[in-house]
């Protein structure tokens, strides 16, 4: 078969199984022979659905292909023969004698006879060996009693053998080994050679990709790996970065999930402290006592007036960082709201527990989030974050329980739990009891976590002797996979654990962090943090796993970062040294008081403009209050001149920028955006032609992902086809492009006025179009949690939410008065916001799709835009406030309230704005101009931290019609975008390696204050614009 109907067959056998048509994928599976499904095949054994069994078999090997297959078939009918015997169903058997066991009769001719033997016997079970029947259980999957909870065992003998050995591994009973397209990682295939194929599977869909009504296998190209080749040691987090004291012992640490800079410390006095890790100070301190002694229980009470000696057990961040819940080792839960900052608030007390709370997670289920805890009392208990009300008691532990790990699988939401007996079970939502029942290793204090992307399951325990175990769970048979070796003999305490992404495993164990590959059982590394640490150190890995605290000695904590912690840090140092030099300079003037630092910087330019003044979370989640006070600008002039001087770029050398080759003839980039791994670009050109440009890992770009140091190649298929959107016979340059790329950027859907095309971005080959003109689609965008459904905003100011699966468009908003410029889905508030060439905001419910609010851009009246100037929406990090830029302004607005809580509007006379973005941890603003000038602003406060003048990336004689028109910021490295010009052209841009960001504050000069706080607009003709 050629390999082109070979790829066709997996597109087909991915679609089939993320429609559900199970019958249907598992024929394929069988009559094609392409992909042996070890999951399913394992799931019939158990069922005792012999006939499938070997049906199933049969499309990958034969009973005398080798002699693995043979034991295979043989012990399949065999165990039909036995079953059929024990139902006393005579003809049945002698059937299955004559049909299906004769054959092996040649093999071993003394096997047969005896099984023939069997015939005569009234119970066969009394007969002896090779035909003892013995019952063997099989073991519950870990993962099975979430789909069948009432599992039914099936008997199972072990028979004679017939001169063969089993083979170690299943896979190898295929007589070909199947080969796949080596660039699909989202298969395991089974292979005679695949040790690890025999042991898990992953299954073929792809859960958060689109099913398509084509066949679309989600695929990577070079350059786009996730495997775990490239894993070295000097990927971990190694070196001492920062050294904090918290004043008493660690005992729980947490990074916040989105602001990773932050770092939640519980200690064994009960204290919680919240440190910036970057400038080393600490935000936040709280000593421990009870929020309401009267709402508390009598136990709790007396334990508290006999001891009040209280420990931090677990401190952690809800998963959008808004609450964290800290569990003490007294019956109570406190939950805080952080607001940003050191804004810290009680929000929630919980006397959950009698005896010690010994950890706490937060969940979904339902969609709602939920605090899980577990305690002393031997129950597991579930509360509404919201207001603490008690949704589940799950009860079934014979020993306190340990710890807690909740998780979702194919949507089915649970929760792992360990007892100090050693034993794990499993709850769904139901109070039906707990589904599973195993022992871990160590059989004492066993932690549990999940690897990243949530398909590896692991635990880490210590026993009562000391001995410690990391091991990986097999879920699909319920039982240890691999055992992680490295610990000494003894360890001195209780060893913690961590995750860092889908990489390594970190332990903290005899003075020191153990490292292990997660698929490889030996000790990868240990490092000792340059000494100090303490015995058993608590670790806890920082999202992205580019910093590591481990608690030390002395009630310190060591931060270890690896190259790109040490970046991350070094970036949010310099923020904090430009905030601290405007508060260590404002907060001491009188005339100011309490107004905040940001304000006293920007509200000449801000409240000059007419921007609302009202009391908002800042965007980097810092509480602001933008009041009506309007400092005094006399003699703090020359002051914020200092502060807040921009940080000019108008030579080449002055930061790394790097055009992109292009050998492709192309017109001005109408569209641009970064794949989601970061390691190539996509650009979609006005004459409807795409361009990728791919970066290669080498030894210059060890990482593979995109950067202004090494140049990418253009890249395109062996085929030679290029990637273009069906058009119209208008002009194109005169349509509205469009383009959105799938989750795992394995196809783009576009559209250039024509029809919507879908591509399949390893082939550039078109997979279908639809829904032609007119009218004409103008944005396109992707369901967070539906992927079958695209928002499509169109020419004719309508926006069709349409469910490409069924080919049928669900909805039709109506709300605009000119044609859709920008839609934006928020997952957190399940609200799509849009915006239009008629410069109005909508927010609109995406569940029953009705117009929440809608509001119009404030446009200043001596600014009158242009006919059917572009309005775009894009969420920040938080999913709650989201950027309108249009060419007048830049506009942040809080989404429920759609209220503008900040805005920045450029000069009359200035060059209008023609795209912004936020960097991808929305620290950042880019906007390009028309005029050719890139700024830079903290969009904390919309404040212009840098410009970049056309010289510093444009030859001196260059027309004045080549400008940006599409900005796009890289998904993971927050100072680095790119930029479409009008000549065709893509630039990269990236600060200098020495500054390591963009902005930082030159030596003091002379100037003046309202040059900068009451002007920072780009201005064409200004005094402070280059001549091009």
């Amino acid at each position: 078969m050629s390999s082109l109907s070979r790829e066709l067959v997996f597109l087909i056998l991915q679609f089939l199984d993320e429609e559900k048509f199970k019958e249907t994928v598992h024929k394929l599976e069988q009559e094609s022979g392409f992909f042996f499904n070890m999951k399913y095949f394992e799931e019939e054994v158990h069922n005792g659905n012999w006939d499938e069994v070997e049906r199933y078999l049969s499309g990958f090997t034969k009973v005398d292909d080798n002699r693995y297959s043979m034991k295979i078939f043989f012990e399949i009918r065999k165990q039909k023969y036995l079953e059929a015997l024990d139902r006393h169903d005579r003809a049945k058997a002698v059937d299955i004698l004559v049909k299906d066991l004769k054959v092996f009769a040649s093999f071993n001719e003394e096997l047969f006879k005896e099984i023939t033997q069997l015939l005569t016997l009234g119970n066969f079970r009394k007969c002896a060996q090779p035909f003892q029947p013995t019952p063997a259980p099989v073991p519950t999957p870990l993962v099975g009693w979430m789909s069948n909870p009432s599992t039914v065992t099936h008997l199972a003998i072990s028979g004679g053998s017939i001169g063969l050995n089993a083979p170690t591994n299943p896979a190898a009973l295929l007589k070909h080994a199947r080969t796949p397209p080596t660039n699909n990682p989202s298969l395991d295939y089974a292979s005679g050679d695949s040790d690890h194929v025999s042991k898990t599977t992953r299954p073929i869909g792809i859960s958060d990709e689109v099913n398509l009504p084509v066949n679309i296998l989600p695929v990577t190209y070079p350059g786009q790996s996730h495997s775990q080749a490239f894993h070295t040691p000097d990927d971990l987090p190694k070196t001492v970065a920062r050294t904090l004291n918290q004043g008493s012992s660690p005992m729980s640490m947490d990074f916040h999930p989105v602001q990773q800079n932050l770092l939640l410390v519980g200690t064994n006095v009960g204290d919680i402290g919240l440190w910036e890790v970057s400038s080393g100070e600490r935000l936040v301190i709280r000593n421990f006592k009870v929020w309401d002694l009267g709402a508390c229980s009598m136990p709790l009470q007396t334990a508290l007036f006999k001891d009040p000696g209280v420990s931090v057990n677990r401190i952690m961040w809800s998963p959008d960082g808004s609450l964290f819940g800290v569990a003490y080792s007294r019956h109570i839960v406190q939950i805080y709201s952080y607001h940003g900052g050191d804004d810290v608030r009680q929000h929630l007390e919980i006397d959950a527990h009698v005896g010690g709370v010994n950890d706490l997670a937060f969940s979904h289920p339902n969609k709602q989030l939920s605090v899980i805890t577990c305690g002393d009392d031997k129950t597991i208990k579930v509360w509404d974050a919201a207001n603490g009300t008690k949704q589940y008691i799950f009860e079934g532990h014979e020993a306190p329980v340990y710890s807690v790990c909740p998780h979702y699988k194919e949507n089915i939401q649970f929760i792992f739990s360990t007892a100090l007996d050693g034993k794990i079970k499993a709850w769904l939502y139901d109070n039906l009891g707990s589904r599973v029942d195993y022992d871990a290793p160590g059989q004492w204090c066993t932690t549990m976590a999940y690897s990243a992307d949530g398909t590896r399951l692991f635990s880490c325990g210590t026993s009562k002797d000391g001995e410690s175990h990391i091991v990986e769970w097999n879920e699909s048979e319920g039982a240890v996979k691999r055992t992680y070796q490295g610990f000494r003999k003894r360890s001195l305490g209780v060893v913690q654990f961590d995750t860092s992404k889908n990489r390594f495993l970190a332990a903290g164990d005899d003075f020191s962090i153990k490292f292990w590959d997660m698929d490889s059982t030996n000790l990868l590394t240990t490092i000792d943090g340059d000494g100090g640490l303490s015995a058993s150190p608590r670790i806890r890995f920082n999202k992205e796993g580019t910093l590591l605290a481990v608690s030390a000695k002395e009630n310190g904590i060591k931060i270890l970062a690896n190259a790109d912690g040490l970046r991350l840090l070094r970036t949010f140092e310099s923020r904090s040294f430009d905030t601290s030099r405007v508060v260590s300079e404002t907060v001491t003037k009188p005339t100011i008081g309490q107004i905040s630092a940001v304000v006293a910087a920007t509200s000449s330019g801000l409240a000059d403009r007419g921007a609302p003044v009202v009391a908002i979370a800042g965007m980097n989640g810092e509480t602001r209050n933008l009041g009506d006070v309007k400092p005094k600008l006399t003699e703090e002039a020359n002051d914020k001149s200092k502060i807040w001087k921009l940080t000019e770029i108008n030579e080449p050398t002055q930061c790394r920028s790097l055009r992109l080759p292009d050998n492709l003839r192309t017109t001005k980039i109408s569209r641009l955006i970064y794949t989601n791994s970061g390691t190539a670009i996509l650009a979609l050109a006005s004459n409807a032609i795409h361009l990728l440009w791919k970066w290669q890992r080498n030894e210059r770009n060890f990482s593979g992902k995109a950067t202004a140091n090494v140049t990418p190649q253009i890249w395109q298929p062996t085929s030679g086809i290029i990637m273009t959107n069906d058009i119209t016979d208008t002009n194109p340059e005169e349509a509205v492009p469009c383009f959105a790329l799938s989750k795992n950027d394995s196809y783009v859907m576009s559209a250039s006025g024509g029809k919507i095309s879908l591509f399949n971005m390893m082939t550039f080959k078109t997979m279908t179009t639809f829904m032609p003109p007119p009218p004409a689609a103008t944005f396109l965008a992707f369901h967070p949690q539906d992927n079958n459904i695209i928002a499509i905003g169109m020419e004719d100011s309508t926006i069709q939410i349409y469910n490409v699966r069924v080919d049928e468009v669900k909805s039709k908003l109506k709300g605009h008065s000119k044609r859709i410029t920008g839609l934006a889905f928020s997952h957190v508030l399940n609200v799509l916001v849009s915006s239009g060439a008629d410069a109005q905001l909508c927010v609109w419910n995406s569940d029953g799709w009705e117009k929440q609010k809608s509001r119009f851009l404030q446009v200043s009246a001596g600014r009158t835009p242009t006919a059917l100037s572009d309005t775009r929406v894009q969420f920040h990090q938080d999913q709650k406030h989201f950027l309108a830029v249009h060419e007048t302004q830049l506009a942040i607005y809080e989404t429920t309230k759609l209220e503008c809580v900040k805005q920045w509007i450029t000069r009359e006379s200035s060059a209008p704005i023609s795209h912004a973005t936020f960097s991808c941890d929305s620290q950042l603003v880019y906007a390009s101009f028309l005029d050719a000038t890139v700024c830079v602003f903290s969009a904390a406060n919309l404040r212009l931290r840098c410009r970049i003048n056309p010289a510093a990336y444009l030859p001196a004689n260059v027309s004045s019609t080549i400008y940006p028109l599409v900005i796009a910021a890289h998904p993971l490295e927050p100072n680095q975008f790119a930029v479409g010009l009008t000549d065709g052209g893509v630039h990269v841009f990236e600060p200098m390696e020495s500054e390591g960001k963009w902005g930082v504050p030159p030596p003091v000069e002379n100037g003046s204050a309202s040059s900068i706080s009451t002007a920072p607009a780009v201005a064409a003709s200004g005094s402070d614009q280059p001549q091009r």
